[in-house]
């Protein structure tokens, strides 16, 4: 398989951190998330929207969408879980991480430490703080008493999650209020076949 993937990019370390805890081999192309100006034609016809993470697979059909690819890979692994109700909360999770979490916390994260464009960053700092806050409460909240964010056990739910949550000090955010998130990161991190993000 081939990645085509950004390091700094949560929506393509979710992918590989999977990848890692799957023990895949795949090889990457590298695709620059912070030049904006790339044309980015060798993604043509791999993604709708010319956008990393796009893996193409051993029979080269392309997939893109980091929480479809990463649902791809995961059917049938121990990250869905068997219960139809606890899949169900965690594609739920995997939904509201990209329509609540992502659009906040990897976008201000993105803004202040990789766009080099400060005056982007003030622009929008005070609505998308906001709204990454609002994010981080329901988080906290969904996680007192239980370990992990559907059923029983780490489910792709957590990985897309921890993805860009880990890295949201990179944004301004402060997660020592947090105290259900940051055990969470940490029992996360703890499992075995965990990567960095720069691994």
């Amino acid at each position: 398989m081939r990645l085509y993937n950004s390091p700094i990019s949560g929506n393509c370390y979710k992918v590989r951190l999977l990848l890692a805890h799957l023990g895949l081999p795949y090889e990457t192309s590298f695709v620059d998330a912070v030049d904006r100006t790339q044309k980015r034609d060798e993604l043509d016809g791999l993604s709708p929207s010319r956008r990393v993470p796009t893996l193409v697979l051993d029979d080269g059909r392309p997939l893109a969408e980091s929480n479809a690819i990463v649902w791809y890979l995961g059917e049938g692994t121990r990250f869905v879980p068997g219960d139809p109700y606890a899949r169900a909360q965690m594609l739920q999770w995997m939904f509201w991480e990209q329509y609540d979490h992502e659009p906040a916390i990897a976008v201000l994260r993105f803004l202040k430490t990789y766009s080099g464009r400060p005056d982007w960053y003030e622009a929008q700092r005070e609505h998308l703080y906001k709204r990454g806050v609002k994010a981080l409460d329901a988080m906290e909240q969904h996680l007192k008493g239980r370990d992990w964010f559907a059923g029983d056990e780490m489910s792709l739910a957590d990985i897309v999650l921890y993805a860009y949550t880990h890295a949201a000090d990179e944004g301004g955010f402060d997660l020592e209020p947090y105290p259900a998130v940051r055990a969470w990161l940490s029992r996360v991190a703890a499992e075995p076949g965990h990567v960095p993000i720069d691994a």
